[in-house]
């Protein structure tokens, strides 16, 4: 009844309003809840005019969910008024050029370092405020992951030599263990205390690891990393300081090239002997490892830590497209081309696993058992480098590992822009650039630490805390508040006015129910059997596992800080600031369509 009278309030104001002049008559609009929530206006082509469904201003009209629809149904008391109030603050929302632009970038976002450099870890392992704490936890992936970049970069210039570095055991950072066991030297014999040229590269001469003794002590910054990474931010900032029309041609060229490549490599690999036997042990399950939690716990990382949900890059990229996009059909073929470029890239190293494990004359199993997410920069540098065309090889190599990561980064902190910018505009709008270049001075001040000798231990650390545990408490917080709060019926309203059909009933359970439960079970593991951290031959002291923990909660602690933030400056009685807490209010840019339930 209050949404019709403010329909008819519209159209009895509205030649009023044309009388105020042209100029007022062209400034883009708001919708000022009840609540003093705003909305934008969005675009005039939709449900424009003062014909029926739309107000005559241009704001659409749709009808909304019952409030006792779905979990946490608005209170019946509730206000529903809208009232409309116009201002020249507002400015037209970026879009995309085209539509392959946002495709690109969100797989070039989904397919990364996760796919190639991750995901055949793992599989190796294992037998075969929700806002801050997501721009908390893109930081933190910011700080370590660049980082990984900055290696490969390093071993991209070593590349450029007729001889790999890392082939040879006469270098100046050679011990006297070195073992060059592909040689053709029958006499080699490998040993316990034995290690490879690639190995002694890595740790001694790119890490120099071996010049601190652990996290206790991490040594000084090394200057060839600090370059490295000083130069790859320098490319993130000026692909993404114009926004997502810059970033989108850029990974045209980013998001592409790394599948040439890994096709290039497929080839390679299935023609070197041994390769077979990796693909046996990729292909092969180990059922037991099923009843192990370790390895659901990894699954879920891996899910989360890949296709990037609880991270805000997809909303983000999504809130630049227009209203009726069609979200799902691109969330259906952005999963499949991520799951099959993961599968892909499980064959790529995997074939070079088995040929490396002929050579040695050992299982594909303890080939690289201590190697971790090193697996790349050694084992798989190593068997590059006992190829033929070996240089070429390695620069397409960790040319392509370097764009996968860029990808990422890119959409990263896009996520974190478009949360600052939405929240502050009339501070940030205009500076964007400004904003991005401190965004990404504090990101490179912050991965600093993992430019020291002992980085690689803080890498670690990152990885096993900062991102997977905290990703996964989030997006639980984030089904809790949208299908139990939020309500499913008014979420799945909300999607038939987006895309013009609703989500089944097996969404709705998964929303509901699967979902929550699998992820606290996920949560509670954790935290019930934290993992036992080890790199090369340091074993993480009891108190990293404290630190870890401060690190993860660090990040969603600003959930429940906000929470008893709202309750304590909120107007009301406390079940007024309560209901009102939870209590859905339209905002966004593209809320053109609104379901009035605001308090």
């Amino acid at each position: 009844m209050e949404m019709k009278q403010s329909m008819m309030m519209d159209r009895e104001n509205e030649g009023g309003e044309k009388e105020k002049g042209e100029e007022q008559s062209q400034e883009n609009g708001r919708l000022m809840l009840a609540d003093g929530g705003v909305a934008e206006k969005g675009d005039p082509k939709v449900n424009s005019g003062g014909g029926s469904g739309g107000v005559s201003n241009g704001y659409p009209t749709s009808t909304a969910p019952s409030p006792k629809e779905g979990a946490g149904g608005v209170p019946a008391g509730a206000l529903r008024t809208l009232v409309v109030q116009q201002t020249s603050l507002d400015q037209p929302r970026e879009t995309w050029s085209k539509k392959m632009d946002f495709l690109l970038s969100v797989i070039g976002y989904a397919v990364d370092l996760g796919n190639v450099w991750r995901f055949p870890y793992i599989c190796y392992q294992n037998g075969g405020g929700i806002g801050f704490a997501i721009c908390i936890i893109a930081l933190y992936i910011a700080f370590y992951y660049n980082t990984i970049m900055a290696w490969a970069l390093y071993y991209l210039l070593a590349s450029f030599r007729p001889t790999l570095p890392w082939t040879t055991c006469s270098n100046p950072w050679n011990t006297v263990n070195c073992l060059r066991y592909l040689s053709t030297d029958s006499n080699v014999t490998w040993t316990n205390t034995s290690t490879s040229p690639a190995e002694e590269f890595y740790t001694r001469q790119v890490l120099q690891v071996h010049l601190s003794p652990g996290l206790h002590q991490l040594g000084s910054v090394s200057w060839q990393l600090a370059l490295c990474l000083l130069f790859i931010f320098t490319i993130v900032y000026f692909s993404i300081w114009k926004g997502v029309k810059t970033s989108g041609k850029v990974v045209w060229v980013t998001a592409t090239f790394p599948y040439l490549v890994l096709l290039v490599l497929l080839v390679r690999g299935a023609t070197l002997p041994g390769a077979w036997r990796g693909v046996v042990f990729y292909l092969k399950p180990d059922w037991g490892k099923l009843l192990s939690t370790t390895v659901w716990i990894d699954a879920a990382a891996q899910i989360f830590f890949s296709l990037g949900p609880g991270f805000g890059v997809l909303l983000a990229f999504a809130s630049y497209n227009p209203f009726h996009n069609n979200c799902y059909k691109d969330a259906l073929l952005t999963s499949s081309v991520n799951c099959l470029t993961s599968f892909l890239s499980g064959f790529v190293i995997f074939t070079v696993l088995g040929y490396m494990a002929e050579m040695r004359k050992i299982g594909v199993e303890t080939v690289a058992k201590d190697a971790g997410p090193s697996l790349l920069f050694i084992i798989y540098a190593e068997a590059i480098a006992n190829m033929p065309a070996a240089t070429f090889f390695a620069i397409i190599f960790f040319l392509m590992i370097i764009m996968l990561g860029l990808d990422s980064t890119f959409a990263g902190l896009e996520g974190v822009i478009t949360a600052m910018l939405d929240e502050f505009p009339q501070l940030l709008s205009r500076r964007r650039e400004w904003f991005v270049l401190g965004l990404v001075c504090v990101c490179y001040l912050g991965a600093l630490s993992t430019l020291t000798y002992g980085g690689a231990f803080v890498v670690k650390l990152f990885e096993e805390y900062a991102t997977g545990p905290a990703v996964i408490t989030v997006v639980f917080l984030e089904v809790i508040a949208v299908s139990w709060f939020y309500g499913t019926s008014r979420f799945c309203a909300d999607v038939h006015m987006m895309l013009g059909f609703s989500p089944g009933l097996f969404w709705r359970v998964c929303w509901v129910a699967i979902c929550p439960i699998f992820l606290l079970f996920i949560i509670v593991s954790f935290l019930a059997f934290p993992p036992e951290v080890k790199l090369f031959d340091y074993v993480y002291p009891p108190w990293t596992t404290v630190l870890g923990y401060c690190i993860g909660v660090s990040s969603f602690i600003c959930v429940p800080a906000y929470m008893v933030y709202h309750l304590l400056t909120a107007k009301g009685t406390f079940k007024q600031r309560l209901l009102k807490g939870i209590t859905p209010v339209p905002s966004g840019p593209h809320s053109d369509i609104i379901i009035t339930h605001a308090v």
